[in-house]
């Protein structure tokens, strides 16, 4: 049971998302992001953050015509427990440089311990998020929805269409 509200489950605040919503919410991201690269102009690439952070970077990438796109692969979830935060995969060190002109994308900053970490490593990289909550919102650049902190987003890459029992009873 929740604490805050002993009736309801944890994972019983939730965001679902669907595919419809993440594409349109991607797309809003590149219209807001478009010609803001460095000097008013393009980006340089995309990096998307592995792997909530590809779908919405595969359509800011499409929406803003970028070709030049990596993956910086860090974990910092074990199941729906944060954990500490590592570094699996780098971008491509030639390309990053400080960060100057590279867009970042991820789905969602939740606390921010994962854009601390690459913002550390490329501290002139603009961040964006399609979605933010707010301890990690300082660490964003942009985003277009805020949602409350103890709010849990279901993606629909984790969703599965098929028939799921009720939580409590089925009367």
């Amino acid at each position: 049971m929740n604490a805050k509200d002993p009736g309801r489950l944890p994972h019983e605040k939730g965001f679902h998302i669907s595919w419809d919503q993440i594409h349109r919410d991607s797309r809003a991201l590149a219209w807001r992001l478009d010609g803001q690269g460095p000097d008013g102009g393009g980006w340089r690439a995309i990096v998307a953050i592995t792997r909530g952070g590809m779908a919405p970077a595969m359509i800011v990438a499409r929406e803003l015509d970028v070709r030049t796109i990596d993956t910086i692969s860090i974990k910092s979830y074990d199941r729906q427990k944060q954990s500490e935060t590592v570094v699996l995969k780098a971008p491509d060190a030639t390309l990053m440089g400080d960060g100057t002109g590279i867009l970042i994308v991820d789905d969602l900053v939740d606390s921010g311990k994962t854009l601390e970490v690459v913002r550390k490593m490329y501290p002139k990289a603009h961040f964006a998020t399609v979605y933010a909550k707010p301890k990690g919102r300082p660490q964003v650049d942009t985003f277009i929805t805020e949602v409350s902190q103890d709010t849990w987003i279901f993606f629909p890459w984790d969703m599965a269409l098929q028939y799921v029992e009720p939580y409590r009873g089925t009367d």
